[in-house]
């Protein structure tokens, strides 16, 4: 190897190494008033325990890095190989995802341990100089961490919305939107090809390949994301009672279910809404400025077609977006709650508050194609009975982000910090 390439892998290395710790500190840092008890829920089926994800994320880097970039490495526990697997199939058996909360054992300290033997591995072999190879791992497993802090955000909130108690994780009160949002605009793009997927960043999924071209007919997309106090007047003109309005399977899951509010909304002793926050409790009337969150894509759907709009498809959002900095409330803003609308002109919250829901079924783009091996089913084995979200939400690191990331969930998924941005079909 020249010198100088040398000399450049090991600062590539150092660098990786400074992102790393970062990472992974911020994950334990988001823990850190959390319980051991806290730590045991797992309160729906989408969910996970905290202590779990804490497990699964180093059992990432050991079983994808360490296990095949450092000769005579030593695992922690031979067990936890298939005990943290999630569902990489091709790497042998794993529990059931609805007995992680039975998980007693490892404990918390010996997680933690577990953590502490990864970091230190994995110090060794960026001291060392760590292959391109290793190096290209580590950053999809960092971006693979950063995917679940925001799950023990969005899981930790639900398990202690559901304790009868229902604890707050933060101490403070969000701040009340002294002012209305803003009027919607509708801020219009002329259409026509459009370049979709990863330009070329310094990281992105396999689902967000390859780049293609699309046509695009001419559309608008609401100049900011749909309020609490907007759907509550959907709700009020019996927006849940009314099956027109809703997908077939949709309409279904709302008679099944019960649903008649967003996850997270309950009527007060006195008969006034409330939402369930980070904080705790707090009045609907003080958040009613803010962007609706924790709504299924068949509630995104039933709005848009009672507001006589529609969601955007994921192509016209990243259009859109792919013009915009990244930018808004995002994790690093410690709200971990979507935000008012800022009074400005043109395109706002695109970026952070709350995943947007599209109207685009999650497939493979064009001559899609999984990475080899295990890590092909990272993203594309999911690619069925999926909807597309787009923008990250308030919960998501901001160096997570790109215009071409594709989130993606069932229809009928309302635990995610999931909303609404409308659309509409024809340039005024």
């Amino acid at each position: 190897m020249p010198i100088e390439d040398a000399a450049g892998q090991q600062t590539n290395a150092g660098l990786m190494r400074v992102r790393f710790r970062e990472t992974r500190s911020a994950t334990e840092e988001l823990c850190r008033s959390l319980t051991a008890e806290d730590m045991m829920v797992q309160s729906c089926p989408e969910a996970s325990p905290t202590k779990w994800h804490l497990a699964h994320t180093s059992w990432f880097f050991e079983t994808f890095i360490l296990r095949e970039f450092v000769p005579g490495y030593r695992p922690f526990d031979d067990r936890f190989l298939w005990l943290f697997n999630s569902y990489y199939k091709s790497l042998g058996e794993m529990p059931e995802k609805k007995l992680r909360a039975s998980f007693s054992r490892p404990g918390l300290d010996e997680i933690l341990a577990f953590r502490r033997h990864v970091n230190e591995a994995m110090d060794r072999l960026f001291e060392t100089g760590a292959p391109e190879a290793a190096l290209s791992r580590v950053l999809l497993g960092l971006h693979h961490e950063q995917q679940h802090l925001e799950l023990i955000a969005t899981d930790i909130k639900h398990a202690f919305f559901t304790n009868p108690l229902h604890p707050a994780f933060i101490a403070d009160t969000l701040p009340v939107a002294e002012i209305p949002a803003p009027p919607i605009a509708w801020i219009g793009y002329e259409g026509g090809l459009a370049e979709i997927g990863d330009p070329g960043s310094e990281f992105s999924f396999d689902n967000e390949t390859p780049r293609h071209r699309v046509f695009l007919e001419p559309y608008q997309l609401a100049s900011r994301l749909t309020t609490c106090a907007e759907y509550l007047a959907f709700m009020e003109d019996a927006g849940y009672q009314r099956p027109e309005l809703w997908l077939s399977e949709g309409w279904d899951t709302v008679e099944r279910e019960g649903w008649r509010a967003p996850l997270y909304w309950r009527r007060d002793e006195t008969g006034r809404w409330q939402i369930f926050t980070m904080r705790g409790w707090q009045s609907l009337k003080d958040l009613s400025e803010t962007p609706v969150c924790h709504v299924s894509f068949f509630e995104a759907d039933a709005f848009a077609r009672w507001s006589g709009k529609r969601l955007a498809t994921e192509f016209e959002w990243e259009h859109a977006a792919a013009q915009l900095p990244i930018a808004g409330n995002l994790f690093e803003s410690g709200l971990l709650h979507p935000s008012a609308a800022p009074i400005t002109s043109g395109l706002t919250q695109i970026f952070g508050d709350v995943w947007e829901w599209t109207a685009s079924a999650y497939t493979g783009y064009p001559g899609y194609k999984p990475l080899p091996g295990a890590l092909g089913e990272y993203n594309g084995k999911f690619m069925s009975s999926q909807m597309v979200l787009r923008g990250g939400s308030c919960v998501t690191p901001v160096s997570h982000l790109r215009a071409s990331y594709r989130n993606f969930f069932q229809p009928a998924t309302r635990w995610q910090f999931s909303g609404i941005r409308l659309a509409d079909g024809v340039n005024a």
